[in-house]
C-alpha cells in the first residue's frame, strides 16, 4: 500500500463514524480534563487546552489511529509538588522536557519493549483500570438527588438498547443528548459540568515558560520530566495494544512514542500539562465506530469548540449522563472472560493478572501495577526455563573417565544447580563436559563453568569443554578465567 493510500484510509476511511465518536469523545473530554487540572492543583484550563492540543497532534503524529490522547490522571498525579513549590510555569517547562525525552524514547526504538510485556500483565492492566474508571464514578453517585441513580440508570438503557434501533449515531451521543434535554426541560437540581469549574471562553495561546534558562531550573524540572515520560509512554502503549486488539489492526509503537513527545512538547508551550493516551477515552471511541485519525482529530476540535464557543451548553450537562458513559467504559473495558478462566489458566498467569490488579488498584498508579506485573512475569519465566535444566553423567569403562552432558539453559536461575550437578571428589583422570545441548546466556553461567573446571583440575583431573555453541563460545571466550594463568588463584579468591 502506498503512502497516499494509506493517509486516505487512515483519515477518510471511516468519515461519518470517526466524526460522531469524536463528537462523543469530546464531551466526555470535559468533565475528565477539569477533574485531572484538580488533582495537578492547576486551572481547568491548563487540562482543557492540553487534551485539545494533545488530541489534535497526536492525529497526526501518533503510531495508532483512533486513539485518544489527551491530560491524564496518570500523569496529573506525578505534577502535584511540582505545581505546588515552584508554580505553574515550572509545570510547562517540566511538559516540554518530558516531550523531548518521549521523543528519544522513541528515536530510540524503546517502543519496541512492549514485546516484554505478557499477555497477563495485558489483561491485569486492563481489569484494573477497568476498576479505576468505575470507581472514579462513585463521587457522583453518593450523596447526590435521587433522580442522579434514575437518570444513570435510564443513561445505561439508552447506551445498551440503542443499538437494536440503529447504529447510524452512537448510542453514548444520544443518551447525553436525551439526559441534557429532560434534565433542562423538568428543571432537575442535579449536578453538572459546569459545577465543577470555570470553562475558558478564550483559545489557548503560545507562549514561552516564564523559567529561568540555567541548570538549577533543569534539575528542578528533570525528575518529574523523566517521570512523566516514562509512565506517559507506559501508558500509551499499554493503551495503543488494547486497541490494536479490539479493532484487529496493527500500530507502529516507537512513531506512538515520538509523537507523544510532539504533542506534549507543544502543548507545554500553549499552557497545557503533559498527558498521554487514555484508554477509557480510547474505547470510547471505539464503541462509537472510530477507527481513522480523523476521529482523534475530531475529538480535540470539537472540545475546543464546544468549550470555547458552546460552553453555556456544556455547561449545563448532567453529570450523571456522562457517568452513564464511563460505566458502560468500564463494564465494556474488563475482561469478564478472565475471570471465567482463572481457575484453568496456568496458575502463574494468574497469580501474574491478580498482582497487577492489586497493584494498579491499590496505588491508584497504573506504572507500578505494570512494572510488578513484568517482574512476576520476568521471574516464573527464569523459574520455569530453569526447571528445564539437568545434567546426566557416564563412567567410561575403564573408570577414569566421565562424561558430563549437559541439557537446558544455563544462566542465573539454573547456575547453582548447574555447579551442584558434579561430584569433584571423584578420582578421575579425564572429565568431558558435553554443552551441545546447552546454551549458556549470562556472567552467572559463564561463571559456574568456570568454577567447575577450576574445582576439578584442583583435583587433579584434565577437562575438557565440548560441544558450545557458536553463541556460547563467544561469551566464553571473553569472559571466562578458566584458561587464564591464575585461574585457580582467582577461584581461591572469590
Amino acid at each position: 500500500m502506498t503512502v497516499a493510500e494509506t493517509l486516505r484510509r487512515e483519515w477518510f476511511g471511516n468519515v461519518r463514524a470517526d466524526v460522531l465518536a469524536g463528537l462523543v469523545v469530546a464531551l466526555a473530554l470535559i468533565p475528565e480534563a477539569i477533574a485531572f487540572s484538580i488533582i495537578a492543583g492547576v486551572d481547568p484550563k491548563v487540562g482543557l487546552y492540553a487534551s485539545f492540543s494533545i488530541a489534535v497532534l497526536i492525529s497526526f503524529t501518533g503510531g495508532r489511529p483512533g486513539m485518544i490522547s489527551a491530560a491524564t490522571a496518570a500523569t496529573a498525579v506525578l505534577m502535584v509538588s511540582l505545581v505546588r513549590d515552584h508554580g505553574l510555569q515550572y509545570l510547562f517547562a517540566a511538559t516540554i522536557l518530558a516531550g523531548i525525552l518521549q521523543m528519544i524514547c522513541g528515536a530510540l526504538k524503546l517502543g519496541n519493549a512492549m514485546q516484554f510485556v505478557s499477555r497477563s500483565v495485558m489483561t491485569g492492566f486492563v481489569n484494573a483500570l477497568a476498576i479505576l474508571i468505575f470507581m472514579a464514578q462513585l463521587p457522583e453517585l453518593i450523596n447526590v438527588p435521587p433522580m442522579t441513580y434514575v437518570m444513570v440508570a435510564a443513561g445505561l438503557a439508552i447506551i445498551y438498547l440503542f443499538p437494536k434501533i440503529t447504529t447510524a449515531i452512537p448510542s453514548p451521543l444520544i443518551t447525553i443528548v436525551v439526559l441534557t434535554t429532560v434534565s433542562l426541560v423538568f428543571h432537575m437540581n442535579l449536578r453538572v459540568v459546569g459545577d465543577m469549574g470555570e470553562l475558558p471562553s478564550a483559545l489557548p495561546v503560545f507562549l514561552l515558560p516564564d523559567v529561568p534558562v540555567n541548570l538549577e531550573t533543569l534539575m528542578i524540572i528533570l525528575p518529574y520530566s523523566a517521570g512523566i515520560a516514562v509512565v506517559g509512554l507506559l501508558e500509551s502503549l499499554m493503551t495503543a495494544q488494547i486497541v490494536d486488539d479490539l479493532t484487529d489492526t496493527g500500530s507502529n509503537k516507537n512513531r506512538e512514542c515520538i509523537g507523544q513527545g510532539i504533542g506534549n512538547f507543544v502543548t507545554g508551550f500553549l499552557g497545557g500539562m503533559a498527558g498521554c493516551a487514555m484508554i477509557g477515552q480510547s474505547v470510547i471511541n471505539v464503541k462509537s465506530g472510530g477507527r481513522g485519525r480523523l476521529s482523534t482529530f475530531c475529538a480535540g476540535i470539537f472540545l475546543l469548540f464546544l468549550i470555547v464557543v458552546l460552553g453555556d451548553w456544556v455547561a449545563v450537562i448532567p453529570m450523571a449522563a456522562l457517568v452513564s458513559v464511563m460505566i458502560m467504559v468500564s463494564i465494556g473495558t474488563f475482561s469478564w472472560s478472565s475471570i471465567k478462566t482463572l481457575p484453568s489458566n496456568p496458575r502463574r498467569s494468574s497469580v501474574v493478572m491478580l498482582a497487577t490488579v492489586v497493584a494498579v488498584v491499590w496505588t491508584h498508579n497504573l506504572a507500578i501495577g505494570v512494572v510488578i506485573g513484568v517482574m512476576l512475569s520476568g521471574v516464573f519465566f527464569a523459574s520455569k526455563v530453569a526447571q528445564l535444566f539437568h545434567v546426566t553423567s557416564v563412567l567410561s569403562a575403564d573408570g577414569h573417565t566421565r562424561i558430563y552432558k549437559v541439557e537446558g539453559q544455563v544462566f542465573f536461575a539454573s547456575s547453582d544447580r548447574f555447579g551442584k550437578a558434579f561430584d569433584f571428589k571423584e578420582a578421575l583422570d579425564t572429565v568431558v563436559i558435553d554443552v551441545a545441548d546447552a546454551h549458556i546466556w549470562d556472567l552467572s553461567g559463564v561463571g559456574a563453568l568456570d568454577r567447575i573446571v577450576l574445582k576439578f583440575r584442583r583435583e587433579g583431573a584434565e577437562v575438557e569443554i565440548r560441544g558450545l555453541n557458536e553463541a556460547s563460545a563467544t561469551l566464553v571466550d571473553r569472559i571466562a578465567i578458566h584458561d587464564k594463568p591464575d585461574a585457580l588463584d582467582q577461584l581461591a579468591a572469590h
